[in-house]
């Protein structure tokens, strides 16, 4: 079954840093769509990446003192671990200082000149820095950048300009007869009532204060600046040719059926973007749709403000399919999401331990109790498998139109009512009371089909959300049957055929407990942070020497280092600190084999507050630099003995 191409993007992240949970939803959320539309039937192509160039990225590799290649490899390194550690199907992971991309972006800069679309002229007005960004007077707030609140300084700069007005009337009337092209409703309303019907302003599309950018060919000096850099990495990397002689893959796969982005970059993707296509003659994409933001508690996740929560660190405490659910379960369609801790734990306890782990467990199991894990056919059947039945059988057309409009968290919903009827057929039928009847094998042998079945296809509809999972309930029930068309009819258990044995999927969490191990580990964090970090950018950051003497440093020698039975990322040591021996945990074993460690002299903070890592004590902290893309233990020039204090 083949129901044509779908070509989804995510927005390519800017590699100024690692992204945090609230950035990773988006790759979650794209993985999980593109995946159903696989099992729905489509051609999938799905492209992700990310964006590399600008001033902010000089600056920092600057700060750091690195080339900003440099920088942006280590950066966009550590974004595609990310997105891999998420379990993401990613067709193409893009980068923009790929040469090929380089190149294309140059040629359309030229084009968009040479047909009178981009002008040469001056930009003056109040710049953003953090954000690439210039305002006017008026569309500041409060004096600051009217998008992320940060101080800006006027600057005067010679740029080249787009012409947007020349294509505003079109888009419009692209907007008017594409209903669905802006999603969801209220975004594409900000867009037409807040920018195109006021005016739209032309675009600053080079810059000549920085150089870390694709070089305009006709202008030395000059820039591209992001919005043409950026944002034609969707057409670029499929084989975009301006001469018309486009590659096989925009052949195929263009125009895109979704650009997912976040919603605070909805402009540049509904306004900016179409209108470059129009200038470019090339068919708009079906549709971009605005996701909403995942909060902290109350608030949007920044560094500046101490809330970034990172999605290695969730995995490393939940699980990868677990914070898949919470991220995608836990997003409205339209309107923002909140993550807390007490919420995972809950929704772990009640939706994944409770509803989906209990109810296979219980299946699997009484299949192997009753039936030596033999399937029997379903040749008893009374009228109260009618409904459960049904269900199992709508629930794939319900799945469908969820997901046709893109609404990820209903779908789920749909699959976990399948969850909960089965859970409930279990106690209206009462398997445990059939089993002690031998007369009643035949009715029993039919309960236990029907919920094997209506497992296996709530399985298969879970797959594109919880991969992992899945896979593992399919081994449970030994069957190969999870592609679309077996969803739409009650027989693809085999009889006959035998299950697996029961394995736990998610097992429960106490929440007490849990939320005191975070805590410390928060704790931990947050008073290393206090006293050796050095915050960029901000006199009032400097430590004096009473905040330096609050620091117990000491050196310590590693009689004993062995890996964490539960984290593959740390490793355990024991150290001889003077006459004490001291465990402590860190996260080094990427860089480090255990055994080569024996004997060494390191630098360690001894008067950490102790925390439990993964379940193990650990008694302060070894000191690391970075080296490139390594962590380095920290020693001294001279052999000192172990215990000697650092000033």
């Amino acid at each position: 079954m083949n129901k044509g191409k779908y070509y989804l993007t995510t927005a390519i992240a800017y590699t100024s840093g690692k992204p945090h949970i609230g950035n990773t939803y988006e790759i979650v959320l794209a993985d999980s769509i593109v995946r159903f539309k696989k099992l729905n039937g489509y051609d999938v192509y799905f492209q992700t990446g990310t964006d590399e160039h600008g001033e902010k990225i000089q600056i920092k590799a600057e700060e750091a003192g690195k080339t900003p290649q440099l920088y942006v490899d280590e950066v966009a390194g550590e974004i595609k671990r990310i997105w891999d550690l998420m379990n993401t199907s990613y067709d193409k992971f893009v980068r923009t200082t790929d040469p090929e991309h380089i190149k294309t972006v140059q040629k359309i800069f030229k084009k968009l000149y040479d047909q009178g679309d981009i002008y040469k002229g001056y930009y003056e007005g109040w710049y953003c820095t953090p954000d690439e960004a210039f305002f006017t007077e008026s569309q500041l707030v409060d004096g600051k950048c009217p998008d992320c609140g940060r101080d800006v300084h006027m600057a005067r700069e010679e740029a080249y300009f787009f012409k947007m007005s020349n294509y505003a009337d079109r888009l419009m009337k692209h907007i008017e007869e594409n209903p669905k092209f802006i999603q969801p409703e209220s975004r594409k309303n900000e867009m037409v009532n807040n920018f195109i019907k006021p005016g739209l302003q032309d675009l600053c599309v080079s810059r000549t204060s920085f150089n870390w950018g694709v070089p305009v060919t006709f202008d030395e000096g000059h820039v591209v600046y992001v919005w043409i850099d950026a944002l034609s990495n969707y057409i670029t990397f499929l084989g975009y040719d301006t001469e018309g002689k486009h590659g096989a893959l925009f052949n195929k796969y263009w125009p895109a059926d979704v650009h997912l982005i976040g919603k605070d970059i909805l402009r540049f993707h509904t306004i900016y973007w179409p209108i470059l296509l129009m200038a470019l003659d090339v068919e708009l994409p079906k549709q971009v749709f605005g996701h909403p933001w995942l909060l902290v508690g109350e608030g949007k996740m920044s560094k500046s403000k101490g809330n970034v929560i990172y999605a290695d660190d969730l995995v490393d405490l939940f699980g990868v399919d677990a914070i898949r659910y919470f991220v995608l379960h836990e997003m409205p369609f339209a309107s923002d999401g909140t993550l807390t801790y007490d919420l995972i734990i809950e929704r772990i306890n009640s939706d994944l331990a409770n509803i989906l782990g209990n109810l296979v467990n219980r299946t699997i199991t009484m299949t192997n109790k009753y039936f030596d894990g033999v399937i029997l056919p379903p040749e008893e059947h009374e009228s109260i498998d009618d409904e459960l039945i049904k269900l199992a059988l709508e629930t794939p057309v319900r799945v469908e139109k969820k997901m046709d409009d893109l609404k990820v968290s209903d779908a789920i919903d749909e699959i976990f009512n399948l969850l909960r009827r089965s859970n409930k057929y279990i106690d209206e039928t009462q398997p445990w009371v059939l089993g002690k009847d031998e007369s009643k094998k035949k009715r029993l042998g039919t309960v236990l089909y029907n919920l094997l079945e209506s497992i296996r296809i709530a399985a298969a509809l879970l797959e594109p959300y919880l991969p992992e999972t899945a896979q593992k309930i399919f081994k449970q029930l030994n069957t190969d049957k999870t592609d679309w068309d077996s969803l739409l009819s009650f027989n693809g258990m085999v009889p006959g055929q035998k299950v697996d044995t029961p394995e736990i999927l998610f097992a429960r969490i106490d929440a007490v407990k849990k939320l005191e191990e975070i805590n410390k580990i928060n704790e931990a964090k947050s008073e290393v942070k206090e006293v050796i970090e050095v915050k960029e950018g901000k006199e009032d950051n400097f430590i004096t020497i009473d905040d330096f003497a609050k620091l117990d440093l000491r050196i310590a020698e590693i009689v004993k280092a062995e890996r964490h039975p539960d984290a593959d990322k740390l490793l355990v040591f024991q150290l001889k600190v003077g006459e004490e021996t001291r465990q402590v945990v860190s996260g080094i074993s990427k860089y480090y084999s255990p055994e080569d460690l024996a004997g060494k002299k390191v630098v360690m903070v001894y008067n950490l507050k102790p925390v439990v890592l993964r379940g193990i004590e650990s008694n302060g902290m070894l000191l690391t630099a970075e080296k490139g893309k390594k962590l380095t233990l920290l020693s001294t020039l001279e052999d000192i003995a172990d215990g000697a204090t650092i000033s």
